[in-house]
């Protein structure tokens, strides 16, 4: 534990019922605030996750390595039609990705997230989430909110506490993706676009605003209503779009298409920049995971590249019957080794992991539900934990870090914390605050 947070729960604890009436005070402006999720109100503890400057480095390098080894596995599928078979992509899904993008960069928006020990610096990856990657308004209102407590303000002079600034600096990476952009326009109009029935709303009216303040005009937009005719796509307002900020998932468009047909003609005739994409879906399935788990196919990596994958990624397999590379029999036994998820899904949607499973049955019933249904199953990472309160109680929470990458650069973190072994909106995950401590303090 780093000397930042011992100090932060020691002022805590020093004075509970003052703190306590803060941690309400905190609690009622992220009611109030856009740290909404779906509609439902991020939840928090009182105590922030406080990084210091070596371990936002470490992160920095962790986040840059795997983007530079994500897009080399996407340059390998773009020209290698042997290598494209081990992702079993559909052919209208595959047609996508093989499309021309326009621009150069491979994989635009990305957060990496990992299970990382705070104490040694070990870590295992959990997913990687691309053009859907969320929560960068989340952290920046937990940051907010933080500031009406007087733990927080006592010791932000004394150890500089900052946090990460998400929404000009992806116009930046934005505007530098654009410009390799083979169409591209002087000041292109921008549109933010998903389906907006269950989008971040909030999110992209943050990511609007900055897009306005850099001089562009800007607007949210449904996919399901874009309209393309005489080449050129137009939002439901009449806009002429030159340049989107894709948020709507691969898996949803694909069970969409007819719904997106206009969309997806613009996408293919270059008339507008999509950032990112379809080719960002080799980086965003599953099953980049059981693709990495066999050195055989990484020869297009360089050796420390290969050392890297072997050490941080968990060993996967496609969840089949007829799938050699592990014994069924010993999964079925050993539950608590084990966690499956579909192989493209959001949101920790059809995610099992044995250690939440109360008995052998229900581990298999998953299991055997799972099989031959779209699964992967991957080895349990069991995740570091820390301690928090929210004053009622005192936790030993499991911690989850995502690093989020805009054009390849690290951007910023964000932190999910859990009751239990399983980090997920399915049970008891929350959201903290991702601070910085800039200032190195003697002891």
């Amino acid at each position: 534990m780093n000397e930042a947070i011992k100090e932060y729960i020691n002022l805590i604890n020093a004075d509970l019922a003052a703190n306590k009436a803060d941690f309400e005070k905190q609690i009622d402006y992220i009611k109030n605030s856009t740290a909404k999720y779906h509609g439902r109100v991020v939840r928090t503890l009182a105590v922030p996750k406080v990084f210091d400057n070596d371990t936002v480095l470490d992160f920095k390098r962790i986040a840059e390595t795997t983007h530079s080894i994500l897009t080399k596995v996407i340059n390998q599928y773009l020209n290698d039609e042997d290598f494209r078979k081990h992702f079993d992509f559909d052919e209208k899904l595959n047609s996508l990705i093989l499309s021309d993008a326009g621009y150069d960069c491979l994989l635009p928006v990305a957060r990496v997230d990992i299970f990382y020990n705070e104490e040694t610096g070990e870590f295992k990856f959990c997913e990687i989430n691309t053009d859907g990657s969320s929560a960068m308004n989340e952290d920046r209102e937990l940051n907010n909110s933080l500031k009406v407590t007087k733990v927080y303000n006592k010791l932000q002079d004394k150890y500089g506490f900052t946090s990460f600034e998400f929404f000009d600096s992806f116009v930046e990476d934005f505007e530098n993706i654009y410009s390799t952009f083979k169409n591209k326009k002087v000041k292109p109009n921008v549109a933010i676009v998903d389906f907006l029935d269950h989008g971040t709303v909030n999110e992209f009216e943050q990511f609007r605003l900055a897009f306005i303040k850099a001089g562009y005009n800007c607007e949210v937009c449904d996919i399901k209503d874009l309209k393309y005719s005489d080449g050129k796509l137009h939002s439901s307002s009449g806009m002429i779009i030159d340049a989107i900020y894709r948020r709507a998932v691969t898996c949803d468009i694909m069970d969409n298409l007819n719904n997106v047909s206009d969309f997806i003609s613009a996408v293919k005739d270059c008339a507008v920049c999509l950032v990112g994409s379809f080719r960002t879906q080799i980086a965003h399935s599953k099953i980049l995971f059981k693709v990495l788990s066999d050195s055989s196919l990484l020869s297009f990596m360089t050796e420390d590249e290969i050392e890297f994958v072997k050490a941080h990624f968990p060993k996967t397999y496609e969840l089949k019957s007829d799938n050699k590379l592990f014994d069924l029999e010993s999964v079925y036994k050993n539950k608590n080794s084990w966690i499956i998820k579909p192989v493209d899904s959001y949101a920790s949607y059809g995610v099992h992991a044995g250690v939440e499973c109360e008995t052998d049955e229900e581990w298999v019933k998953y299991v055997n539900n799972g099989l031959d249904n779209g699964y992967i199953i991957q080895e349990f990472v069991t995740p570091f934990i820390t301690k928090n309160t929210d004053y009622e109680n005192e936790y030993n929470c499991s911690n989850l870090t995502g690093l989020f990458l805009y054009n390849g650069n690290f951007r910023g973190i964000y932190s999910r914390v859990s009751k239990t072994e399983i980090i997920s909106t399915q049970y008891s995950e929350m959201t903290l605050a991702s601070v910085i401590c800039s200032k190195k303090v003697r002891d």
